[in-house]
């Protein structure tokens, strides 16, 4: 038997031995997105469509995290994960700005532990200050997977130290009770000289025992320049040991800025397919066992043209796409410095190889009709709801693109929408969570003002909400009581 040959059965069997995990993923795992096709939906029930921050109404619990938090919280193994930064200091010992990884009890809001990581020393074209973790963890039962703001995916036990050192790493800085607990850490930056642009972000996915996530790859602080435009824009990692299974370089010197997306997973034309938006403003259809890219798709017509700061008509992609019945739903939008602008909303039939820009578009909505954005779409009972940065709601028909209403929070988005238990609700710039019922009629059950801009979406889990705002953990649910609270 060949060496190529024995690889590619382990590799196999990295995904098939996991068809299980894949399930439990879809139910038991947290991630961003709730599941790996990452459509925005939750089906639990008895979620509130009111609570009362000032109040603590509904209210279960809440704790400051530190100033800035981007990526959302996710929960298992009984504890809520969230990435910040440590201005909400917790520890004496780690001074200064740093990334950090909390992690919270889920019923009581009790501090559990924090992983804490230095600044990367290259300062803010690699590792903006006082960003934190922007990353949204993976957990699944005993263990937690992310991306650190110094281009590490690291596997941390979700127990922390207080169960001691589980190995094999055994370089962590800290190793007290409340200190995380490092299993493996891959140097991005180190291994593949990825150059990440202002941060390194991404949610990793897991299917089985393998992880994929995008290397936020970019441009240099200048923004002409890629200085590593032969290193991969996405890796697939033994999720147990942190091997490099394989790389993909497809985008190569495309990249027009950074890459703050997450890949997708579904199996379509009987192949495990993973979806990731390159830093090119492409769409990527690839292989989940082998990387080998299977179709294209352009987000941005032929004749548009990239600017710096935001005043070209070609767009890259920070949303994350949706795969929903063999299709990718998929927005183009810039950094939010670069302002307000005409961008692109495609559904496109991921059924296709080759380049498929010309030929597998179901539907578009462009121009005026959308704006740029930075959201991720849900898809619920036929209508599909996706936010643009200016502050619009759109449902739409997920078939056609027909527009059913529009919603206008007046505030930027940068969260997604989250359908769950019959309601919409989405996060603003302001601080106000909109809460609208879901269907094809629009009707606005209230929007609540949490005191702190929202920039991510909230998750559902055992009967209650958990909600991040820049600075602070909330958790919500039905007849629950808290004290009254300041913001």
């Amino acid at each position: 038997m060949t060496r190529q040959r024995v690889i590619f059965l382990l590799i196999v069997g990295l995904i098939t031995t996991g068809t299980t995990s894949i399930a439990e993923a879809q139910g038991e795992a947290g991630m961003f997105g709730n599941t790996p096709s990452r459509n925005m939906v939750s089906d639990a029930t008895g979620v509130p469509d009111s609570w009362d921050p000032r109040t603590g109404a509904n209210i279960l619990w809440t704790q400051p995290v530190g100033s800035q938090a981007y990526g959302g919280p996710t929960v298992g193994n009984g504890k809520v994960y969230v990435g910040t930064n440590n201005e909400g200091v917790r520890d004496p010992a780690y001074d200064g700005d740093k990334g950090v990884l909390m992690a919270f009890d889920a019923t009581t809001g009790e501090f559990a532990w924090q992983m804490v990581h230095d600044k990367l020393s290259a300062g803010r074209v690699n590792d903006w200050p006082l960003q934190g973790v922007c990353s949204t963890a993976f957990v699944d039962g005993d263990r937690v997977w992310y991306v650190s703001n110094q281009a590490h995916v690291v596997c941390l036990d979700a127990n922390g130290f207080a169960n001691g050192n589980d190995g094999p790493f055994t370089g962590e800085t800290g190793t007290g009770p409340t200190d995380g607990d490092i299993l493996w850490s891959y140097d991005m930056i180190g291994e593949l000289d990825v150059f990440p642009h202002n941060l390194a972000t991404g949610s990793p996915l897991i299917i089985g025992d393998m992880l994929y996530t995008i290397t936020s790859n970019g441009v240099d602080e200048g923004h002409v320049n890629i200085p590593s435009p032969f290193s991969p824009h996405m890796i697939a990692l033994d999720k147990n040991t942190g091997e490099l299974i394989w790389e993909n370089t497809d985008v190569g010197e495309g990249i027009l800025h950074g890459s703050w997306t997450n890949p997708a997973y579904a199996e379509i034309n009987g192949t495990g397919q993973i979806v990731v938006a390159g830093a090119n403003g492409i769409i990527y259809g690839l292989d989940a066992t082998t990387g080998e890219t299977i179709w294209t798709f352009d987000c941005n017509p032929k004749d548009a043209e990239w600017i710096l700061g935001g005043r070209g008509t070609r767009n890259n992609i920070l949303g994350t796409p949706v795969i929903y019945d063999d299709r990718v739903y998929v927005g183009v939008g810039q950094d939010p410095e670069h302002g307000e602008a005409p961008g692109h909303f495609y559904a496109i039939d991921a059924t296709g190889s080759g380049d498929v820009t010309d030929t597998h578009k179901v539907w578009s909505r462009d121009g005026d009709d959308f704006y740029r954005t930075m959201s991720t779409a849900a898809i619920a009972d036929g209508v599909l709801y996706i936010s643009s940065l200016s502050g619009f709601l759109h449902a739409l028909d997920a078939d056609t693109g027909e527009e059913f209403w529009t919603y206008d929070a007046f505030a930027a988005v940068w969260g997604s929408p989250f359908v769950v238990d019959g309601k919409v609700m989405l996060g603003d710039e302001d601080g106000d969570i909109a809460v609208l019922r879901a269907g094809k009629e629009m009707e606005l059950l209230g929007e609540i003002n949490m005191g702190a801009s929202v920039y991510s979406t909230p998750v559902v889990r055992d009967g209650v909400m958990y909600l991040l705002t820049r600075n602070r953990l909330w958790a919500v649910q039905t007849g629950a009581q808290s004290d009254p609270i300041g913001n």
